[in-house]
């Protein structure tokens, strides 16, 4: 499918903000530092511009609204809807952060419970999507989630880094999160490349028991939006070397610069600019992981193509 730059932001940008949201959200950094208030923006910054970056891949953005009413039906209204609602504990938790240098548990465990709760209604947008076999599993909630825990527990390191304040603890618990991230994923590429295509032009044009079916012409002679969304091809080799670069910029490098960060002790410039090329270098890498998660996808509908 056509991996569009807005939704790949989308996607990126919105999963970091909710994963550093959530790390806020549990206390893991103290609230009277300049470093942590500033986390608390950059949170809802990330998940504001993720947010309106997803609206420029809508035919008729000034509609957008309509979508929050099918929440019974739709994940992509249950996102929206959940996504407006985790404003309001989150915006409460930064407010006590930021003015009164306070922690309370309340708007934050329920900010980092609706986070949770958000990324999951985007990965269950694709994930319900039968026409997609390599989406649909339930590994794709999975990996959005570890990556956006992952995500925000790197940025949290880089966060108490500022501070003087980037225990082992901290840094363990990212490279367990990243660890866990990218073995889920790449199960989920796995079980992609080992996919049996369920629908073929054969079983699509129920002439299969007349031998093989070729196309003979296209059905539309100009593109159109079936043709534009869903009839990108990538590359093999191309793929396999952006899959390298996603591994080494979004899971290598950033463990061994958080390692390397936490050696430097809890402070200090070094310990700083490690942890911030850490969480630059995961961003890179999930950048590339997302354009390959719709690179690499097929859609039923193009056996007609």
């Amino acid at each position: 499918m056509h991996p569009a730059p807005s939704i790949i932001l989308f996607t990126t940008l919105s999963g970091l903000g909710y994963g550093l949201a959530a790390m806020l959200g549990l206390g893991l950094l103290d609230p009277a530092h300049i470093a942590t208030k500033v986390g608390h923006l950059l949170a809802l910054a990330l998940i504001a511009a993720g947010l309106l970056s997803s609206t420029a891949h809508l035919g008729n953005p000034q509609r957008a609204w309509r979508a929050l009413s099918q929440w019974r039906s739709s994940w992509l209204s249950r996102e929206g809807v959940m996504a407006i609602a985790t404003f309001i504990p989150l915006t409460w938790s930064a407010w006590l952060a930021v003015i009164e240098s306070r922690y309370v548990w309340l708007p934050g465990l329920l900010g980092t419970g609706m986070s949770a709760v958000t990324v999951i209604c985007t990965a269950m947008i694709y994930a319900s999507l039968r026409s997609v076999q390599a989406w649909n599993t339930r590994l794709t909630p999975a990996s959005f989630l570890l990556f956006s825990a992952a995500g925000g527990l790197v940025l949290t390191a880089f966060l108490a880094a500022c501070s003087g304040m980037l225990t082992p603890l901290k840094t363990v618990a990212a490279l367990v999160m990243l660890a866990a991230a990218w073995a889920v994923k790449v199960k989920w590429r796995a079980r992609m490349k080992e996919l049996s295509p369920l629908s073929t032009p054969e079983s699509a044009t129920g002439l299969g028991t007349m031998g093989q079916v070729r196309l003979f012409e296209r059905p539309h002679m100009t593109e159109n939006y079936l043709t534009r969304e869903m009839g990108f091809r990538v590359g093999r080799k191309h793929a396999a070397k952006l899959w390298n670069v996603a591994l080494i910029a979004g899971a290598i490098m950033p463990a061994v610069l958080l390692v390397a960060a936490a050696a430097m002790g809890p402070g200090g410039a070094f310990a700083i600019l490690l942890s911030a090329l850490a969480a630059l270098s995961f961003v890179l890498g999930i950048l590339a992981e997302r354009w390959l998660f719709f690179a690499e996808a097929r859609h039923a509908v193009m056996n007609y193509y």
